[in-house]
């Protein structure tokens, strides 16, 4: 099974605001891209959204991932394992408690690395998931994120 390659970015404009992801998945000469929009959100949403779109993407389990992000906010939760301490309270006092869920059954599936990359910087990559991220949040057919409405 070859190693797969995701770079996510999720934007807002505003925040809240209307927000998107964008997501580019690489694994050998294979390629895919993903985005959506969505009314209401917030940036943060949008970049937790991203990463578990793309790991829900992926067709086999037990894949060797790395995901690249400008993300701190999803980078540092699970590189500083927070994101462990925050699922054994329950998520008590934490924002997001239903993409945190969402991610968390995913990640479990595959062996997944991240890495901080910084954002609007040379990563190529990444400089397109923002395209699409940016691209999607000012689409026309915005979708509504749910979890952000149950806040």
């Amino acid at each position: 099974m070859a190693d797969i390659t995701i770079y996510t970015d999720g934007s807002a404009l505003g925040n809240p605001g209307p927000g998107g992801y964008g997501v580019v998945l690489l694994s050998g000469p294979h390629r895919k891209e993903l985005s959506a929009g969505y009314r209401l959100t917030t940036n943060n949403r949008m970049e937790l959204m991203a990463v578990c779109v793309a790991l829900e993407a992926l067709r086999f389990e037990g894949s060797n991932v790395t995901i690249y992000s400008d993300s701190k906010y999803v980078v540092e939760a699970v590189n500083q394992r927070w994101i462990v301490n925050w699922e054994r309270t329950g998520f008590k006092g934490k924002k997001n408690p239903d993409l945190w869920m969402r991610f968390l059954r995913i990640y479990r599936r595959h062996n997944v690395r991240f890495v901080w990359v910084k954002g609007h910087a040379d990563t190529v990559e990444n400089n397109r998931c923002d395209c699409l991220a940016v691209a999607a949040a000012s689409g026309d057919n915005l979708l509504e994120d749910t979890g952000y409405n149950e806040m």
